[in-house]
């Protein structure tokens, strides 16, 4: 289930450092960023088999929709002080990009197109 983390954040005269340590089992093996975004634009749409994800606003925000299949929510990135962790069955979109905004991603596996299940919850039900 998708779940809204705090970023540990530390402030100094020399700036704020943010840290995300041990937030993913196996550690980072992709990392990536989307950003230019139109505004009315629509990201993600799908859900893995394997690969677990850590969203994070660098700069500006976003929305995120999960679907687990059993609960839906909604998220906003709206902080570079607070993550979103996604598991393997987040069936996810992103919309609602600011301008300036700059998305993070975290994975902790490679990109494979076989992980990737495009197919929203309620479509895999009603075609049973």
């Amino acid at each position: 289930m998708a779940k809204l983390l705090k970023i540990n954040t530390f402030n100094s005269e020399k700036g704020e450092l943010s840290v995300l340590e041990d937030f993913l089992p196996g550690g980072v093996k992709r990392v990536y960023y989307i950003k230019n975004v139109p505004a009315d634009a629509v990201r993600g749409g799908h859900r893995h088999k394997l690969t677990k994800q850590v969203l994070v606003t660098i700069s500006g925000n976003c929305r995120v929709e999960t679907d687990n299949g059993f609960e839906k929510n909604i998220f906003e990135l709206n902080s570079h002080e607070k993550c979103l962790i996604l598991d393997p069955e987040d069936w996810h979109i992103m919309n609602n990009f600011s301008n300036d905004c700059i998305l993070l991603v975290l994975a902790n596996q490679v990109y494979d197109v076989k992980d990737y299940i495009d197919e929203p919850y309620y479509d895999l039900v009603a075609n049973e």
